[in-house]
């Protein structure tokens, strides 16, 4: 089957993601090349981009990703759309996830302190908590939507490592909706924070929330610049000035970052740090769901849990995709890729890639060895990993335990329009009520 160009663009487009990921699309390519170049053609008010080369095989996902040499997550930043301007692209170079080391590993030692062993353990009895409310208080019902389920246990848990309060936790679902949904018409202008439930701090933000999506140009306003996101940066300085004792908010103030530095490492904590289980743990239950024996046999041999979380998060990576910059001229699996060039890792392909994972489209939830890149890899290996896995297992083994769980009848869950996450915006499911743990 030949790839014309507008066949292989079908990568790049957010609306492809809204059937779901096209992993027949992604092995065709993957077995035919291990690059492919991948035009940025307009998406409704966003303008055209340069194009980018598409890195689909295994191997050379981790290579670009360890190799921040020759692979930058600097130069341009890790989103495939380039910064509107040459400000935008500074202040995006000031987060933790958009530098190379050393700069990179400086402020990556400022925060690991939230996810030490001994961090995780005062973290674990509150999840384990959260999960197990969670699920009791939807038990009698015999039916719920598990992704505002799913997305609770997350926002709760960074609220009380960022030190917000309860009563404001909502604006975290709001400020993440904006930046990872600004290609779905339903979370770009995210407002499910109840003003009259929030802190006077959290009152006096939202009153720094842009009222205007678009630039005077016409063009929309980057989701993830200062100016968008002007009411979460009021929000931390308000914060940090009398973060609560023992807060990553706390450590953030008193170790000397600058202005940007702070308000990035805000950003990090409060919209990525919630997506992966956010997104994971819906994707993960839609597919084991779809897959009655590995169910059964879940059930059935509970000490499964921790391999079938890594299958969960192989099979339905949260995140689809991140950029680097080619630093030099350097050949990428034999292809010629030029200074500057975009070069885009698809985790989403990795993760199926046939030479690694034998016959990689059958969810196994025993299967082992189990080397998945949805964490990434290299120097940006996702700093949270280990707490996205203590939430995955907590909130898993409390589902598993209402009695005939199954999907809801009724049409497919619709999936976001994101091309860069992958996530669902809804999982109806139910389950026999009024029968006991």
């Amino acid at each position: 089957m030949g790839f014309d160009q507008a066949r292989v663009n079908r990568i790049f487009l957010p609306g492809t993601y809204a059937g779901d990921v096209p992993y027949d699309l992604f092995r065709e390519l993957r077995t035919t090349a291990p690059l492919w170049w991948v035009e940025e053609p307009p998406v409704g008010d966003w303008p055209a981009g340069p194009g980018y080369w598409a890195v689909l095989r295994h191997a050379d996902v981790k290579h670009v990703l360890r190799t921040p040499g020759l692979f930058s997550s600097q130069l341009g930043a890790t989103q495939i759309r380039d910064p509107d301007s040459a400000a935008d692209l500074d202040f995006a170079r000031t987060m933790m996830l958009n530098q190379d080391p050393p700069d990179h590993s400086r402020l990556r030692r400022i925060v690991a302190a939230a996810f030490t062993p001994r961090a995780l353990r005062e973290l674990t009895a509150a999840v384990e908590e959260r999960a197990a409310h969670l699920v009791a208080e939807v038990r009698p019902l015999g039916e719920a939507d598990l992704v505002p389920l799913a997305a609770d246990l997350p926002v709760r848990t960074l609220a009380r490592i960022l030190g917000v309060p309860d009563q404001d936790r909502q604006l975290l679902v709001d400020w993440s909706n904006r930046v990872i949904g600004y290609q779905d018409s339903d979370h770009a202008d995210s407002r499910t924070a109840d003003p009259s439930a929030l802190t006077d701090l959290g009152r006096a933000a939202l009153a720094h929330r842009p009222t205007a999506r678009t630039a005077p140009d016409g063009r929309p306003v980057n989701p993830r610049s200062r100016a968008a996101l002007a009411d979460m940066f009021a929000y931390a300085h308000a914060l940090a000035e009398q973060p609560p004792p023992g807060s990553i908010v706390a450590r953030m103030r008193d170790a000397g970052l600058s202005t940007a530095e702070f308000e990035t490492m805000f950003f990090l904590f409060a919209v990525a740090g919630n997506e992966t289980v956010r997104n994971a743990l819906p994707g993960g239950l839609h597919t084991l769901l779809g897959h009655p024996d590995q169910h059964r046999l879940l059930l059935a041999r509970p000490e499964l849990t921790a391999s079938a979380v890594e299958e969960m998060l192989r099979h339905w990576p949260p995140v689809l995709e991140f950029r680097r910059t080619a630093t030099r001229d350097v050949e990428l699996a034999g292809t010629p890729v030029r200074a500057g060039d975009k070069v885009v890792v698809y985790h989403a392909s990795a993760n199926r890639d046939e030479t690694v994972f034998p016959d990689p489209d059958r969810f196994d939830i025993t299967r082992s060895p189990n080397d998945h890149v949805s964490f990434g890899h290299g120097p940006h290996f996702c700093l949270g990993a280990q707490l996205a896995r203590l939430q995955l297992t907590a909130l898993l083994r409390r589902l598993l335990t209402l009695p005939g769980l199954e999907a809801a009848p009724g049409p497919p869950p619709k999936r976001l329009v994101s091309n860069f996450q992958n996530g669902l915006k809804d999982l109806p499911v139910r389950w026999r009520s009024g029968v006991g743990p």
